[in-house]
């Protein structure tokens, strides 16, 4: 075939890129080769606009056993065990595709983790969607919502790991592109990690798992690209996934590892044969010739470019010891899988491409992994469309507010969500959705891992830098909460064209927050994901960095976010915030109360934010609280309500001594703050003054109602059946029905 410019334009390559894949190879390329090349050198696979900036990250401790440029981190946490976790994005397929695009979001980051040898016993989702209430789009965004949250459900369920939280939000930026990232963690010995390299000139490459079709082909090249009109016409470009297959697939690659015949292994994931076949080579420096007369297909006629650039699910690809193939296939043919040889390892560096002994490409592997192109593109300030100065802030009814922000969509119950999810299910789960930070135990062990995902678009659109360091912040925070100490980091950066300076701005200030933040809080990145090109017809969403951290405690029942009993004195840790913390304009009462975005994010004092955090990581493992719950969207108001929503019926009565107006004592969102309830109040301050933070007594709990008063000024009285009946069904009614959605009835 010719390749004419129309051809390398239909690839998503620029002239430059294809005069650089003339140059590498000497010659025109194969319509094969070049389809390798789309794939390999598009914005999904190669990172060729972030690069240059992520090697700013942090990625070194003691602890880290493995970084970036494998499947998935890997940390140990003691007892000869470690945990492999990562996050990744299937931004683009769920918009096309909801159902399934969601779905092959969790079956592929299972499949980093178990890739590396560890079982997978977490998945935690960030979501993000346009308003459910929206005028114009939001029927489209209740299906695209309905959608993703099935396919999530469908995956993790059937292939039997627990989904133990997350975070979902609403917003307009996300209307015509919504943002699905899903974060997955496993667990092994350290004797049994194995890593994606294509070692030992003469070993067998084998194909295992599902067969191939032609689902998911240019699945890499779509997710690099922005939305338009003609986007619904890419669902070819969606995989289709079978997370029953998935079970038997980790089941028998766990078994098959256990035999010491497997030297290598590589999901089939972005770019599918292409990507394992190349990245295995390019890391052992070696090279990879196959032969794909041999591939398992389930479409008859695929051709070479079709086999190469499929994205069909559920399969691996197993470098195994010359000799010993039949050990490994004696164990996927148990399983009722298909193994087979489709290949070897050579010495020369390229990855050879056959069919029936007719040779489509012969590209050097380091061209196609490591050598792809690299941009350090123009930027210059961040995109802000958000004015300065907002709106003048007075309320009428402050309890009509916190009512309104108890039914909105970012702060009401996810239980909606979670409860499609299976979160129990291995067991292990101690807490888990609606808690500040998951917990799931090691068996067999006294440890147990902590797990945040958090993110704040609406903080990062304000300012990219300071946004980012807050979502560390608060994740780290999440995790001292219920005791744990944060130990590493994984990310998704999510934004839109970079090829625009004001949005490559943006990306670079995110990462630059994101390295400082992490330097600091000692939380090294082990591996992440970025998404770029998330506009359609020509808007971009907020930039958005997704930050998962990770950490460890002693396994014991945890306290829980809720009032246990009456009588008990709330506490909060860290006091009402500094004048700079007290901003309103990013905050949900900006959001919900006055459909507005304005001004800066609340400042970060993170030295402070650290002595807060190791005050509460030292009461919760002192059992010296009864319940501890960070201060997040809708500040002090929406905290304490949150805190009387639990089976007891318990609330608290509120007295303060501020001179700031109520609705920003209510409802500012300054970091470094946690409401805690003791019987002890001595032991918590004594804590407190050790780590030279603030410490305000502001109140008791009592049975059945929430009171805030300021100055004997009564800001808040509602009973809690009430605000915890407008909280738990908000969503549902949104989804159904946002009329209903009414919170003076």
């Amino acid at each position: 075939m010719n390749i004419t410019p129309d051809v390398v334009a239909a690839h998503q390559l620029t002239p430059s890129e294809y005069d650089k894949i003339l140059s590498l190879l000497g010659r025109e390329p194969t319509l094969t080769e070049l389809g390798i090349f789309s794939v390999m050198w598009s914005e999904h696979c190669s990172y060729k606009s972030s690069r240059v900036h992520l090697k700013k990250l942090p990625t070194e401790s003691e602890r880290v056993l493995q970084g970036p440029g494998e499947n998935a981190g890997i940390i140990d946490i003691g007892h000869c065990l470690a945990i492999a976790f990562k996050i990744e994005s299937h931004n683009h397929p769920s918009f096309i595709e909801p159902f399934q695009g969601a779905a092959t979001g969790v079956g592929g980051i299972l499949r980093d983790i178990f890739t590396m040898g560890a079982r997978p016993i977490a998945v935690m989702d960030s979501l993000r969607f346009g308003k459910l209430d929206d005028v114009e789009t939001g029927e489209r965004n209740q299906r695209i919502l309905e959608g993703v949250v099935a396919g999530i459900a469908h995956y993790g369920n059937c292939f039997g790991v627990p989904t133990v939280g997350g975070e979902c939000v609403f917003e307009k930026s996300y209307a015509g592109n919504p943002l699905v990232n899903v974060f997955a963690l496993g667990v092994f010995r350290h004797d049994e990690v194995f890593y994606g390299k294509a070692s030992g000139v003469g070993n067998s490459v084998i194909y295992v798992g599902a067969k191939t079709g032609r689902d998911g082909i240019h699945g890499a090249s779509m997710a690099s690209a922005e939305f338009t009109e003609e986007s619904k016409a890419k669902r070819p470009n969606v995989q289709v996934g079978d997370p029953f297959m998935e079970k038997l697939l980790l089941e028998a690659c766990l078994e098959a590892m256990k035999t010491g015949a497997i030297v290598g292994i590589q999901d089939m994931g972005a770019a599918g044969l292409t990507s394992s076949t190349c990245e295995m080579g390019s890391r052992a420096g070696t090279g990879v010739e196959i032969d794909l007369q041999y591939v398992p297909q389930r479409e008859p006629g695929m051709t070479p470019y079709e086999m190469m650039l499929s994205e069909s699910q559920e399969r691996m690809l197993l470098v195994a010891e010359r000799g010993r193939e039949s050990e490994v296939v004696a164990v996927f043919e148990k399983w009722g899988l298909d193994a087979v040889r489709i290949g070897v390892v050579t010495a020369d560096g390229m990855l050879r491409v056959k069919d029936h002994g007719q040779v489509f490409a012969e590209i050097p592997n380091r061209a196609l992994a490591d050598e792809a192109p690299r941009y350090n593109r123009p930027y210059s300030t961040p995109l802000r469309t958000a004015p300065l100065d907002g709106p003048e802030i007075h309320s009428r009814d402050l309890t009509g507010d916190l009512k309104e922000l108890l039914a909105s969509g970012d702060v009401c119950s996810k239980k909606w969500i979670y409860e499609q999810y299976d979160y129990q299910v291995r067991t292990n789960t101690l807490a888990g959705p609606g808690s500040d930070a998951a917990i799931v135990r090691i068996k067999g062990t006294n440890t147990s891992v902590a797990m945040s995902l958090d993110g704040n678009g609406r903080y990062c659109a304000l300012d990219p830098r300071e946004g980012t360091k807050l979502i560390v912040a608060e994740c780290c925070r999440n995790l001292a909460t219920v005791g744990a100490l944060p130990i590493a980091t994984t990310n998704n950066l999510n934004f839109g064209n970079p090829e625009r300076p004001e949005i490559m701005a943006q990306i670079v200030e995110c990462i630059e927050g994101l390295a400082e933040a992490c330097r600091f809080f000692e939380v090294p990145v082990t591996g992440g994901n970025v998404s770029l090109y998330n506009e359609t017809l020509g808007t971009p969403i907020f930039p958005t960095p997704v930050v998962g951290i990770v950490g460890t405690l002693e396994t014991a029942l945890p306290i829980g976010t809720d009032f246990k009993r009456p009588g008990a004195e709330v506490i909060l840790l860290g006091g009402l915030g500094t004048p700079d913390a007290q901003q309103m304009g990013g905050t949900q009462y900006a959001k919900v109360i006055h459909d507005s975005l304005w001004g800066r994010p609340p400042a970060l004092d993170m030295d402070y934010e650290r002595r807060v955090q190791a005050t509460i990581r030292e009461l919760v493992r002192e059992r010296a609280i009864e319940s501890a719950h960070d201060l997040g969207e809708g500040g002090l108001a929406v905290t304490v309500a949150e805190c009387s929503f639990g089976p007891a019926g318990i609330g608290a009565a509120i007295d303060l001594d501020s001179e700031l107006p109520p609705e920003l004592l209510l409802f500012h969102e300054g970091p470094s703050r946690i409401l805690v309830s003791t019987g002890n109040a001595e032991r918590v301050l004594a804590a407190a003054r050790k780590n030279t933070i603030e410490a305000l007594i502001i109140g008791v709990t009592l049975e059945a109602r929430v009171t805030i008063r300021n100055r004997k000024r009564i800001l808040v009285d509602s009973r809690i059946a009430e605000l915890a009946g407008i909280w738990a069904d908000s969503l549902e009614h949104l989804l159904h029905d946002p009329v209903l959605v009414n919170t003076n009835v």
